[in-house]
């Protein structure tokens, strides 16, 4: 069964430009990612698609550069339309798709919701958090009544979806549309995994979270 990693990359970002290649503790942040995906050797095929080869500088051997259409920069682009043109470019059973602006995602992560894919009878995979807290949606509680107060740790837990990768086979995206199908797997990742760089202070939070794991490596390897 073939996989296909990639790993779409935009160089003009709007909320923080130029994101994908600043310095995260010396590396550029795309870098993060790149190495992790080097890691996964059972992965067959692993794309960085980008419309701009400025970024062919700094991507690693092993890692192959294809070429998307610029107008897939476009703020109003949707994800979908972005998996539906990487589709049509590599063919693969499995798809793999991770993101540099989550650059703690561990490739043991990666491989432990691919293998579930692969070998245990799920038809996609994706990362998630666990929140365990009080929470709200729509002007109500979601997990909790506010007239029986539980601690936390007893409340039911909620979870949120996380950009650190969607696994999914092909004919999940071919059916549905969707990169999560009927059967997925739920990979809890932990908080260092769930930061997503958007703004400037995530940006600032990934620093101290990079220069925190650097002095601490046995906390890395988690």
């Amino acid at each position: 069964m073939k996989t296909a990693l990639f790993i779409p990359i935009k160089l003009n970002n709007q909320r923080l430009p130029g994101k994908n290649l600043m310095n995260l503790n010396g590396r550029p942040l795309c870098d993060y990612i790149f190495k992790t995906a080097l890691s996964l050797d059972s992965v067959d095929e692993k794309f960085v698609y980008c419309s701009d080869e400025a970024i062919t500088q700094y991507i690693p051997q092993g890692i192959r550069f294809l070429k998307r259409d610029a107008y897939l920069d476009g703020g109003a682009v949707r994800g979908t339309e972005i998996i539906e043109r990487f589709l049509r470019d590599v063919n693969a059973d499995v798809y793999i798709l991770t993101h540099v602006t989550q650059p703690f995602t561990k490739p043991q992560t990666i491989g432990n919701a691919l293998g579930k894919v692969l070998n245990d009878g799920y038809d996609s995979a994706f990362s998630a958090v666990e929140l365990q807290d009080y929470c709200w949606y729509r002007g109500k509680p979601l997990n909790y009544s506010p007239d029986n107060l539980v601690t936390t740790q007893n409340l039911e837990p909620v979870y949120m979806e996380t950009g650190a990768f969607f696994i999914f086979r092909r004919e999940v995206f071919e059916t549905t549309g969707r990169r999560i199908g009927d059967k997925p797997y739920m990979h809890i990742v932990d908080q260092f995994e769930r930061i997503d760089i958007d703004t400037a202070e995530d940006f600032a939070l990934a620093e101290a979270a990079a220069a925190y794991l650097a002095s601490k490596p046995e906390v890395k390897k988690q």
